[in-house]
């Protein structure tokens, strides 16, 4: 499976009369873009606005971020099953629009929504703060439901990242990045001497707005399976779900997934990266126990000496960890677990809600329970309405002068279970 990401470097978005990407600025008809999302009979207003790095603005409640990216050779489309027809990606062409993207918010649809300051102490806590946002606040008709709210939302984001992707698609990127990996067979033999590696993606499912999507099918109706790396980084998994903002894996971070990405770097250079076996992370015990156990059998099937496994949210999903963890390397197959903490304020509780002396290789994004106070900034985009209930919020947490104190927890991306963030920490 080979795959060619061209990269089209994003110098500056504005609003113009017509939707182009020209010299690197990306120009956006605003008025055509809010007449797309407006298709949705769910959703009563949308409004459109453009924060930049290094701006006062305060983006919350943000919901998903979205790569703008468009298929331009090849099977499919980006976003199989949701936006394009159901087709194996991952091969061919894709152009990407790299330093923005599309970011959603408006009225909360659950209290795990988060805060991206584009300036100041929050906003080196998110990687979002150094992008381009084009933001799309989405108000929805009254008495919508939460469900239909979240997904009329969630497919606006995806509407309008293709949207603008399509400004791309007859361009010569700036870069290409080429990305391929071999069959379980052919790796054998073109790397003997390489250790096996495989990457143990969790996703979150737990339902109650805590979904993902993988090929447009809610992951908690699947079992375990495998995927090739270059599938992901072509849209096939998107998020949908509302847990925390500090360790929520926005569609943003499935397309740019930096454990995918660091396999690939070292693949026949360090290790042979055999793939990705994607498991979901359950409520009941039973389908706890099930997804594990398939999870363990398909790394001893491709015979692999080591996996990565990243997990999503906190608590119920580290019992999910664990057992992932402990059953793998049960098999004689090493692991690296990638978490975050929830240690108290003082760092001083127990990080995990579950824990196994077979985890002895573990990567942290940090404590989402440490505490930082935001300044006020001079432009809010959505609504400062949610931040005393939010995760990581609390009463009082919006102080009458305009600033906010709150748990990093509740800054999108602060703690990232894939890594994807400058904080970490490694303990053995």
């Amino acid at each position: 499976m080979r795959l060619e990401l061209g990269k089209i470097l994003i110098k500056d978005v504005v609003f113009g009369d017509s939707t182009k990407l020209e010299n690197g600025v990306l120009t956006i008809n605003k008025s055509e873009l809010i007449d797309l999302v407006m298709e949705d009979e769910h959703i009563k207003s949308v409004d459109v606005d453009i924060a930049k790095p290094g701006e006062s603005v305060r983006i919350t409640p943000v919901k998903d971020v979205v790569e703008p990216r468009v298929k331009v050779e090849g099977p499919g489309g980006v976003f199989p099953g949701v936006l394009s027809k159901v087709d194996v990606v991952g091969s061919g062409k894709t152009n990407v629009l790299k330093g923005c993207s599309v970011m959603t918010t408006g009225k909360i649809v659950g209290f795990q929504e988060g805060i991206v300051d584009m300036c100041g102490p929050g906003a080196d806590y998110t990687p979002f703060s150094k992008l381009i946002n084009i933001v799309v606040n989405c108000e929805p008709v009254d008495g919508l439901k939460q469900h239909d709210h979240e997904k009329a939302v969630r497919f606006a984001g995806f509407k309008s990242a293709a949207y603008i992707a399509e400004t791309a698609k007859s361009l010569t990127p700036d870069e290409v990045e080429v990305f391929e990996t071999d069959t379980f067979v052919d790796g054998m033999k073109k790397y003997p001497n390489l250790p096996k590696v495989g990457y143990v993606h969790m996703l979150q499912t737990q339902g109650l707005l805590h979904d993902t999507y993988v090929y447009g099918v809610d992951a908690k109706q699947i079992v375990p399976t495998i995927l090739y790396p270059t599938e992901i980084m072509d849209g096939a998994i998107v998020s949908g779900n509302c847990v925390s903002a500090c360790d929520k894996n926005t569609t943003y971070h499935h397309l740019n997934n930096p454990v995918v990405h660091d396999l690939m770097a070292a693949h026949g250079k360090e290790i042979n990266y055999v793939g990705n076996i994607i498991t979901n992370e359950n409520v009941y015990l039973a389908d706890k126990e099930r997804s594990s156990n398939w999870t363990a059998k398909l790394a001893e099937y491709l015979n692999l000496d080591g996996v990565v496994i990243s997990q999503e949210g906190f608590g119920n999903p580290d019992t999910d960890l664990i057992m992932n963890c402990k059953k793998i390397e049960a098999k004689d197959i090493k692991t690296v677990i990638i978490t975050d903490e929830y240690a108290g304020r003082d760092g001083a509780s127990q990080s995990l809600a579950d824990a196994d002396k077979s985890a002895d290789a573990v990567v942290t994004g940090g404590n989402a329970n440490e505490v930082i106070t935001l300044p006020k900034m001079d432009k809010v985009i959505g609504t400062l309405a949610y931040t005393d209930i939010i995760a990581g919020g609390f009463d009082g947490s919006l102080a009458d002068d305009g600033t906010i104190t709150v748990e990093i927890q509740a800054i999108t991306g602060a703690t990232n279970e894939m890594g994807f963030n400058k904080m970490s920490a490694k303990g053995f």
